[in-house]
């Protein structure tokens, strides 16, 4: 399914966008066999791996064909707003006004140069973000409590160790009372990633370092990698809880497991991740997709942190990939009384690395009390 939606822009692409130009046929049909090989990134991935999710090439060709799809993508976006603003005029007596070939040779480049700008925003290791989020019922000695969200890191040949490392220095400097990582370690087995996941054993917190499973953790083998990755010093709140105190004042940090799981492994399971809690103390939920915020509001959890939708990547695209989450895919929502807030990502999935408008986040989030 995936060669396929990639494969049809570049068809399209290579019939509206090369074939018209005034080129020698063979330099037009290499360029076509050119954007065909590279909107089958992922058929070479598995070739590579095993797996579409998991390209095991140099990093600079995995960013190659990063840059080349998100050409393909945004050049048939603008050709096709051509074709729709010249469709009109095929029903002049004249037969309609061509796409001069200036105007290809335009949208080429300026489909070159922001796919290149893309690239570069979803590989970069990112700056801090600051949020603040009003939480009901917030006990007044967490008032000020500082949280570090990472989400969506995909360690893998495009996310590697020396990216790991930079990120966790940036992170260690924020100076939070307490880390949690929602999910998409990594795209890739653990023989693959040992290595790369080696710097997140320097992350520390005073409440310590927690985690939840996400959906790409199920594509590799999630008992491994938990095993793993529990081992280098994070906590998995696998349809559990603990309870943070300050004084005698407490908060519930609950976490479930992704909704991908299943074939034998525990799936979700918010009620299993709440049983024992001490009632009329506020829940804060670590849930990789956002998507079933309201069921986890009828539950009366407070706060809800999740990822996965990397802020939908694009804009415009956001609004699908919204669609495909319950409507949830960026920043802070209200939903029946609790506070959810989706993360864009630390990083997002190699198969498809591209921002625009919707940077890449390391965010401490400092809890305040709803009034």
């Amino acid at each position: 399914m995936i060669p396929l939606v990639f494969g049809l822009p570049s068809l399209y692409v290579a019939a509206r966008v090369v074939w018209p130009l005034p080129w020698p046929a063979v330099l037009k049909l290499g360029l076509v066999l050119a954007l065909l090989c590279a909107s089958q990134f992922h058929t070479w991935n598995r070739l590579s791996s095993g797996s579409v999710f998991a390209p095991e090439f140099p990093r600079v060709l995995v960013i190659l064909f990063n840059w080349a799809m998100g050409v393909i993508v945004l050049l048939a976006a603008m050709q096709l707003a051509l074709d729709l603003v010249s469709l009109p005029s095929r029903l002049l007596p004249q037969g309609g006004w061509p796409v001069p070939t200036a105007w290809r040779y335009g949208i080429g480049l300026v489909a070159m140069g922001l796919s290149g700008w893309a690239v570069q925003q979803a590989i970069r290791v990112p700056p801090p973000t600051e949020v603040e989020l009003a939480v009901r019922d917030l006990p007044p000695a967490f008032d000020g409590y500082r949280i570090l969200q990472l989400t969506d890191l995909h360690l893998s040949r495009l996310f590697p160790r020396s990216w790991a490392e930079r990120t966790i220095d940036r992170a260690l400097a924020l100076d939070v009372d307490l880390v949690v990582v929602t999910g998409d370690f990594i795209d890739g087995s653990l023989a693959a990633r040992r290595a790369d996941v080696e710097p997140l054993r320097r992350l520390r917190a005073p409440d310590g370092v927690w985690a939840v499973t996400g959906n790409h953790e199920y594509f590799f083998d999630a008992e491994v990698w938990t095993r793993h990755l529990e081992g280098l010093g994070l906590r998995f709140l696998a349809n559990a809880h603990t309870v943070l105190r300050r004084g005698g004042q407490a908060l519930v940090l609950a976490g479930v497991n992704d909704l991908a799981a299943g074939s034998g492994r525990a799936p979700h399971d918010l009620e299993a991740a709440l049983a024992g809690a001490p009632p009329g103390v506020p829940v804060l939920l670590l849930d990789h997709q956002p998507r079933q915020a309201r069921r986890a509001a009828s539950r009366g959890v407070a706060l809800q942190l999740s990822g996965h939708t990397h802020g939908g990547m694009i804009l415009g695209l956001d609004r699908l990939v919204a669609r495909a989450n319950a409507g949830f895919v960026s920043g802070v929502y209200e939903v029946d009384g609790l506070t959810l807030y989706v993360n864009n990502g630390t990083a997002l999935w190699p198969g498809f690395a591209l921002r625009l408008g919707r940077p890449s986040e390391l965010t401490r989030i400092t809890l305040r009390r709803k009034p």
